[in-house]
């Protein structure tokens, strides 16, 4: 009998992860839906999930603490025997002038969205190969991995830093038919825009050659079929989600 494709998403409570995990379930995945702090999200979307006749399991962990992680895991093993998929989606954006960033900040951006990613991607990894599963981990980055923006020395670094454990997991970890992949979004629309994040996000579609943001359901899309058999030939690479944002190289002057 075929096994039901199971996924884990971290940070899955609310924005691109809500979305990512949505459209998991709707292409027949069982979900681990994992939270930090939006527990209220994470039982919403879980809901959902069950309604459409999926199994959801939520999980709680602070991915900053290795402890925390493999707690997780071992929660997330107790509901499914294999794992085919994990989708390292949790991070934070902390944006700050470079002489002005401490390390506090600097330990939060870096344990969250580099530590956190490397340590769930192991324990996923090893369960794979554990249990002889040809599965896909999927890393979500960002633009911020090649394009510069101001007060993102730490941010987009680490994105970057990404971007490469992509590469060197997809290398060790071929042998054991994994593959590893990574989405980079760039400007997303997300459920909690203010007013003011709405007008913001109008000014700044006009400077993006498709005219708006990506939407969380996009990203998902992606995540699917990277994670399908479609994709199958495809590792270590990273698939950018930014609707050209990072194309213009220099702005319009009368040599160009």
């Amino acid at each position: 009998m075929m096994k039901n494709r199971v996924a884990l998403v971290t940070g899955a409570g609310k924005g691109i992860g809500r979305g990512i995990a949505m459209k998991l379930a709707e292409a027949g995945y069982d979900v681990g839906v994992h939270y930090g702090s939006s527990r209220e999200g994470a039982e919403g979307i879980a809901d959902k999930i069950r309604a459409m006749g999926r199994k959801a399991v939520v999980i709680q962990g602070n991915i900053q603490n290795v402890e925390e992680i493999r707690e997780m895991f071992r929660q997330f093993f107790k509901e499914f025997d294999h794992i085919d998929l994990l989708v390292n989606n949790a991070g934070i954006t902390r944006m700050a002038p470079f002489l002005e960033v401490d390390e506090d900040m600097w330990n939060a951006v870096v344990n969250t969205d580099f530590k956190g990613a490397f340590f769930c991607a192991q324990e996923a990894a090893r369960k794979m190969v554990e249990t002889g599963t040809k599965g896909v981990i999927v890393n979500i980055t960002s633009n911020h991995s090649i394009g510069c923006w101001p007060n993102s020395t730490v941010y987009g670094p680490v994105k970057a830093a990404l971007d490469k454990l992509t590469k060197n997991m997809a290398l060790d970890l071929a042998k054991y038919g994994i593959r590893v992949v990574a989405v980079a979004p760039g400007y997303t629309q997300l459920e909690w825009f203010t007013e003011r994040s709405l007008q913001h996000m109008e000014k700044i579609s006009k400077r993006i050659p498709l005219q708006r943001y990506c939407t969380p359901e996009e990203v998902g899309g992606a995540v699917v079929y990277l994670a399908s058999d479609k994709a199958g030939y495809i590792t270590g690479t990273t698939l950018f989600m930014d609707g050209g944002a990072l194309l213009p190289v220099v702005a319009q002057n009368e040599y160009c």
